[in-house]
């Protein structure tokens, strides 16, 4: 599609979808990573999505979604759980910087489910600050047994929907721009193997982009 300036939340996760697309048929096209974007994003920044998504290694944003510099205001942490820099950062992209479109963005494989799964199993409580990441995973993982959803897949679903539930429960600014229409949220699940990102869950997007069942 082309790209406007101030793109509705519709259009932004078009653009966002259009890019990963071109990464998975191996066509990408290097948006916007030249030296006249360096200088025109200089003086400032208009990105049209804000993307949280986990900081594993293998899911780098600009790459999966083929964007470039100015694009993406990018906020990640191990297994994409919060706290308040996390919802302080999303603000500042959806409130400041006028993004219309949020996405969480989880992954199959992810170390930190895992790692819920195996304390919850195996009673394998890791060492340091990983606890406390691992704890704020594991009430998803077992929200997700509770329901009978126990593959692998269900539980990041799972984990990803209710992390974009938590998000619009947590934060008002994000909730009312929703709710005005002037902001979508976005849970995808994206596959290492292939590169592909499927929609879990959505809100504030028109009809037409159902979330997977």
């Amino acid at each position: 599609m082309t790209e406007t300036r101030n793109p509705t939340p519709h259009e932004a996760f078009e653009l966002l979808l259009a890019g990963n697309q071109r990464f998975v048929a191996g066509t990408p096209e290097h948006p916007n990573q030249d030296a006249a974007r360096r200088a025109e994003t200089a003086p400032s920044q208009q990105p049209f999505a804000v993307l949280f998504g986990c900081s594993d290694s293998r899911l780098a944003a600009e790459i999966v979604f083929d964007r470039g510099l100015g694009d993406l205001f990018v906020v990640r942490t191990a297994g994409h759980v919060m706290g308040p820099e996390v919802l302080g950062s999303i603000e500042y992209g959806v409130d400041l910087l006028n993004c219309p479109l949020v996405v969480v963005l989880g992954h199959d494989s992810c170390g930190a489910v895992s790692a819920a799964c195996a304390a919850l199993d195996e009673g394998l409580a890791p060492a340091g600050y990983i606890r406390d990441v691992v704890e704020r995973v594991t009430p998803h993982v077992l929200a997700a047994r509770t329901a009978g959803r126990l593959q692998p897949e269900e539980i990041l679903t799972e984990h990803v929907g209710r992390t974009v539930d938590m998000l619009l429960d947590r934060s008002r600014i994000l909730a009312d721009r929703v709710t005005a229409g002037r902001t979508a949220v976005v849970g995808l699940c994206y596959r290492l193997s292939d590169g592909t990102a499927q929609v879990v869950a959505a809100r504030g997007l028109e009809t037409a982009i159902a979330p997977a069942s």
